[in-house]
């Protein structure tokens, strides 16, 4: 048997009056997932346990059948796992975001999606400005990166742990003040650090040349989604099959290698709108040939609800339906081997909002054993009409395996 997890990240979302009462995925042109609908099974899912933020770490934990109010420690240190950099047990790493701010308000939580590239040459240059033997960073993906605490003792590192750190992408627009850490040594220490990268960051050539392209410069960094060493059982243990990982992004990389499954690296994966969809469905056929479970997720459709760009949401939900889910069906359909799909979002980032949403999102299941609803098409609203429901999403991959 074959077992396909296709996640679009954040697709799901909220009615919209310019789209006459509808959703995204109910407007967009998706004849794959509509198929998957039709001649599977249909349901709603909550990723998100109570009480925890409603963010993509969290959420793809869940899809791939980890309890996060069991196994989640903090985003930082799953990105660090994939970039190779291995904590030790005092050492906090952090989510380090390249960002824009103007007039004292986050413009851009990507920085104008900075390339890998000139990204690099910055974080270079903060560790010879702001790093030091306890506090290093490191390069990921764009505007997506790492800095890395080694405290001094266990309060220490408790109270980094515990500092409230807001993501950028949630304060887009808003004045940056009322959301830096505050309150305690660690608060001021990280805010210091923030501050000063300021100064680090403005007169960079990256950063001249950026402002000359009326790009937005990369002018501050964003610490938050800290965390210490994750400990996982391997996928293969739980669910006795081996399995590999497709994703441009360092975060979802990271949960894979900590689980143990293969990262495969696609030539032009990006994580943005420009991503290389078809080659993501093509190398996780690949990976099938010796492996029984793939996961590919597709970031475009959350960076599009981020943005609060309808046009590329659509258009983000569309490729991934054609190219990604299409691919993998052509493959599968009608050949008489043993497979099962489930496509879904990982969770919910309304156009309106900008942002993450706790909202309950829609899956579809297709395959060998799956058994056949009433439901048609592949959206929220239809979502609703099913009897299926799956209140604890972790306990969807289960269910999807056995």
């Amino acid at each position: 048997m074959k077992y396909i997890v296709l996640v679009g990240d954040g697709m799901g979302d909220r009615p919209l009056e310019e789209l006459g009462g509808k959703t995204p995925l109910e407007v967009a042109r998706i004849p794959n997932m509509n198929f998957i609908a039709e001649k599977g099974r249909v349901g709603l899912t909550n990723m998100i346990p109570a009480r925890m933020a409603p963010a993509s770490d969290v959420a793809n934990l869940s899809i791939l059948g980890y309890n996060p109010r069991k196994y989640y420690t903090g985003r930082g240190p799953l990105e660090a796992a994939n970039i190779g950099v291995e904590l030790a047990e005092d050492e906090v790493a952090f989510r380090c975001n390249l960002v824009t701010v103007a007039d004292g308000r986050m413009a851009d939580y990507s920085a104008g999606h900075i390339s890998n590239e000139e990204a690099a040459r910055l974080i270079d240059v903060l560790n010879v400005k702001l790093g030091t033997k306890d506090v290093k960073f490191y390069a990921g993906m764009s505007y997506r990166h790492l800095m890395v605490i080694k405290c001094r003792d266990k309060d220490e590192l408790k109270g980094f742990v515990k500092l409230k750190c807001t993501p950028p992408h949630d304060i887009l627009g808003k004045k940056i003040n009322g959301h830096l850490p505050r309150k305690g040594d660690s608060a001021e220490y990280l805010k210091r650090l923030m501050v000063e990268s300021r100064d680090a960051l403005a007169g960079h050539e990256v950063n001249r040349v950026r402002v000359d392209l009326k790009e937005n410069p990369a002018n501050m960094i964003w610490l938050w989604g800290q965390g210490t060493r994750p400990s996982m059982p391997k996928f293969s243990e739980l669910y006795k099959v081996e399995g590999a990982i497709i994703s441009a992004v360092d975060l979802i990389k990271g949960i894979g290698k900590t689980i143990g499954l293969k990262v495969v690296d696609v030539p032009g994966a990006t994580g943005y709108y420009d991503t290389n969809y078809r080659g993501k469905a093509e190398y996780a056929l690949e990976s099938l040939k010796d492996r029984d479970f793939v996961f590919v997720h597709v970031e475009a459709p959350d960076e599009a609800g981020h943005n609060g760009d309808l046009k590329e949401k659509i258009a983000a939900i569309e490729k991934f339906d054609k190219l990604v889910v299409g691919t993998v069906l052509e493959r599968f359909k009608g050949s008489g081997e043993e497979f099962r799909i489930v496509v879904l979002s990982d969770h919910a980032t309304p156009l309106a909002l900008r942002t993450h949403a706790r909202d309950y999102v829609c899956f579809a299941m297709y395959g060998t054993d799956i058994e056949q609803d009433e439901i048609l098409y592949f959206n929220e609203k239809e979502a609703k009409l099913s009897k299926f429901r799956i209140d604890r999403g972790h306990e969807m991959m289960e269910f999807f395996i056995r």
